[in-house]
């Protein structure tokens, strides 16, 4: 008999572990969104201004006046820098997410969106630098522009997907703040 309560004993012991660990689970979930939805309540408006930059250019008349055609890239350009910054310093901010990933994939979020605002602002240096007194000239330097968009883009939608991945980027993609974090890039 006294054997039989011990292994009674052990095994609700063993039980009552294993609803603790189920609890802390479950709790981690339940702050890993509460964490999402506070990155993705600020992202928005960071997400909204990429988009637009991204509209804007897609409605430049490549054939337009240079310099007017110069001014609405660079303007484009240096808003999303500005968006892709203030996302990197939203996850900055935010500190790693609850769980085992956390960490990893705030540091990979902050190095993403802060390579993304550096390739805008070289995207704007480089229609900055361009010749706006020449057509020709101008219109051959647009289209190294354009091949380095989408070159920029290319890599940063491959980087951007990486943080859709893991318990971290699901919790992220469940908030609609978090949408659109992908931007389509439309050159000039």
């Amino acid at each position: 008999m006294k054997v039989n309560t011990r292994v009674l004993a052990a095994l609700s012991g063993g039980l009552a572990v294993l609803l603790a660990v189920s609890a802390c689970g479950d709790d981690t979930g339940k702050k890993r969104d509460e964490w999402a939805k506070g990155v993705c309540d600020q992202a928005a408006v960071q997400i909204k201004k990429i988009d637009d930059s991204n509209n804007s250019l897609g409605q430049v008349d490549s054939g337009g006046k240079p310099a007017d055609v110069q001014s609405a890239d660079a303007a484009a350009f240096q808003s999303a820098a500005d968006a892709f910054g203030s996302l990197s310093a939203i996850f900055t901010k935010a500190g790693p997410a609850p769980g085992d990933d956390g960490k990893t994939f705030q540091q990979n979020a902050v190095t993403v969106f802060h390579d993304a605002a550096t390739q805008y602002a070289g995207l704007k240096k480089q229609i900055d630098g361009l010749d706006t007194r020449h057509q020709a000239k101008f219109a051959d330097g647009l289209k190294n522009v354009s091949a380095s968009l989408q070159k920029a883009s290319a890599a940063g939608q491959k980087s951007r997907d990486s943080l859709r991945q893991g318990d971290v980027g699901q919790a992220l993609a469940k908030q609609p703040g978090c949408r659109g974090v992908v931007p389509t890039a439309s050159a000039s």
